[in-house]
């Protein structure tokens, strides 16, 4: 299989089913960010992580991937006759209580947050802000498809969830690495 095939060329693309649109559609920009936001997240696995860590990133990668696929299919292809999904996996409420399990375990182990704190600390935690904010992006352009085009509520709720898991990993890396939060106070 070659990674070229010169059909993009002028602009357009197939969606899941055959489906042509331009390049700029929506439906393209959201899968296209949950795209850039799986790459993000590779980032931040090659820095220093727990192992509880790496294999949550994984399985939040392998997620975003059902994420993209869904996204890349337009409503009306999503499901067969018989009612099944095309689609090996849709993302689903335990997809996102599994986000809120990590959530709440890393924070038994971190500060309350009492202010908001500047993005940082170390490297890793650097790409997990900014893979949060990347999500967050996401999510917003996934929001934005949803208004004209119906989404997989799970798939808004993981979104949302998945910025709240990047910005705790982040602080718990800093704080696993040594980093001190560094505040931000409006007064100062």
């Amino acid at each position: 299989m070659k990674v070229y095939t010169k059909t993009g060329d002028a602009g357009t693309t197939s969606l899941y089913g055959g489906v042509k649109v331009s390049k700029n559609h929506i439906r393209i920009d959201a899968y296209g960010t949950v795209d850039e936001l799986n790459s993000a997240i590779g980032l931040i696995r090659c820095g220093e992580l727990s192992k509880n860590a790496e294999s949550e990133l994984i399985e939040v990668q392998k997620n975003l991937f059902h994420i993209g696929a869904e996204l890349a299919t337009p409503p009306e292809k999503l499901f067969l006759a018989n009612g099944k999904s095309r689609l090996p996996k849709l993302i689903e409420e335990k997809d996102i209580l599994e986000l809120e399990q990590w959530i709440d375990r890393m924070e038994e182990e971190l500060p309350p947050l009492m202010h908001f704190i500047l993005p940082g600390g170390n490297l890793t935690a650097s790409h997990a802000h900014l893979s949060r904010c990347i999500c967050r992006r996401a999510e917003r352009i996934t929001v934005a498809l949803n208004e004209s085009e119906k989404v997989n509520p799970h798939i808004l709720k993981y979104l949302n969830r998945l910025s709240d898991y990047l910005f705790v990993l982040a602080r718990k890396s800093a704080q696993d690495n040594g980093h001190e939060e560094i505040k931000w106070l409006p007064n100062e």
